[in-house]
């Protein structure tokens, strides 16, 4: 594994203080916010910029990428980044982090795309998924390690921004230091949502609902342990305690769904999920051990939803649809994830904080009984021709580090990447 992780160093070390620093800012913005009188309504709008602003990111970095090259797209990228993460505490209001929030995502995607287009040209083709399997890890225990600097000073003051732009910048060094050869990025097509669609429509559904409910997390999880009376401190334990459980229990669940009809382990691990919510939204469950155990469970839980989705939907696709599937099924994802925030400001500013583990139960309820539903309805064949891949909700580039997608670009000896069938693709988009 060292070998393997050797060359790579410089990138892994760019993402995890990149991940840090975009891990402080997001529970650093909830806290200040209610410093600030921000209503839960308020702070779920400005939350859901961030994912429009990862959406359209998507579509925009690949052009900039490859018109300047990825040494000055990544510095260009950590120069807006570290600005509006400045900005944030210069300019205190809704209308104005909106928009910061937009800008750091565009900023942020575009920055991802680089590492992991990077990675995928420097990773050794036989190695693959023990490169995804590592780059995944860096970035699960890169988000949980930046809750904890959230400790080092006030969130009322200057200094936590200042915090997350120099992790911005630090992780600059690195990348463009690299003398590594800049790769080509190469056209990501996309897999029209319908054929998607029927293709594996628990897996579309499930990666929407998921959506739903993880953008309401990452955006007002915060917001909730500060409005249930937790300190700083305690607002950081329950974060890193979801997102650690995300690391711990996504291999297990992915040896589980393997093992048996996909849907099947998608309605149990979505109705457990639901469940854990629902007891966070009782007395008991407000006590401290057993909060952040709550929250271990459900992070366990709710992370592996997406990669469930992914493999359930790869499952029931040729090899060569890989690339187009994973980016359509991610932009189901982002969809979801960009309203879900909003949707759940506005009913924590109607019912009060335990509306967040309430919007949580409903999505993830809804999800289990759309997948048990599909499982009922109709049996398919156990046997798994792809093998769960723990991951994150990454940009497209990511999935190139699939072992079968990168098995199958490697067959094509024009070396255009993966085709599809013209009848399955979106010919005037696409998604890089």
């Amino acid at each position: 594994m060292i070998a393997i992780v050797r060359p790579l160093a410089a990138l892994l070390v760019g993402v995890a203080l990149l991940l840090m620093g975009s891990g402080l800012l997001g529970t650093l913005l909830a806290v200040r916010g209610r410093i600030e009188g921000f209503d839960d309504q308020t702070l779920g709008l400005v939350m859901s910029a961030y994912f429009v602003g990862f959406f359209l990111g998507t579509y925009a970095a690949p052009g900039l990428i490859q018109r300047i090259g990825h040494i000055r797209a990544f510095a260009f990228y950590a120069a807006l980044c570290a600005a509006t993460v400045l900005l944030h505490a210069i300019f205190v209001s809704p209308w104005a982090w909106s928009v910061l929030r937009l800008l750091t995502g565009i900023a942020l995607v575009g920055l991802y795309t680089v590492i992991e287009s990077w990675l995928n040209v420097q990773a050794p083709p036989a190695q693959r998924s023990q490169v995804f399997a590592v780059y995944m890890a860096v970035n699960l225990f890169a988000l949980a390690a930046g809750q904890w600097l959230i400790g080092v000073s006030a969130p009322a003051g200057f200094v936590l921004f200042s915090l997350v732009a120099v992790l911005v910048c630090l992780a600059a060094l690195p990348v463009t230091a690299s003398r590594m050869t800049q790769p080509e990025l190469p056209p990501m097509p996309r897999l029209a949502l319908k054929a998607l669609y029927h293709a594996a429509p628990a897996a579309a559904l499930g990666a929407l609902l998921a959506g739903l409910a993880l953008g309401g997390f990452w955006g007002l999880a915060a917001v909730y342990a500060t409005r249930i009376g937790l300190d700083v401190q305690g607002v950081a334990l329950l974060m890193s305690m979801t997102i650690v459980g995300g690391a711990a229990l996504q291999w297990p669940i992915g040896r589980l769904s393997d093992g048996g009809d996909r849907r099947t382990t998608l309605a149990l691990v979505c109705l457990l999920a639901a469940a854990a919510a629902v007891v966070m939204m009782l007395p008991a469950g407000r006590s401290g051990p057993v909060l952040y155990a709550l929250f271990f469970a459900f992070g366990g839980l709710a992370f592996a939803i997406y990669p469930i989705c992914m493999a359930h939907l790869l499952d029931h696709l040729p090899p060569e649809d890989t690339l187009s599937a994973g980016s359509s099924l991610l932009l189901l994802n982002g969809i979801g994830s960009a309203i879900g925030p909003a949707l759940a400001g506005v009913a924590m500013t109607r019912i009060g904080p335990d509306a967040l583990p309430g919007f949580f139960a409903a999505t993830l309820g809804a999800t289990a009984l759309i997948a048990g539903g599909r499982r009922l309805l109709r049996r398919r064949d156990l046997e798994h021709p792809v093998a769960f891949q723990a991951m994150l909700r990454t940009t497209p580039t990511a999935f190139e580090l699939l072992p079968d997608a990168q098995s199958d670009s490697d067959d094509d000896p024009a070396g255009d990447g993966p085709s599809s069938s013209p009848q399955d693709i979106a010919p005037t988009k696409e998604i890089h």
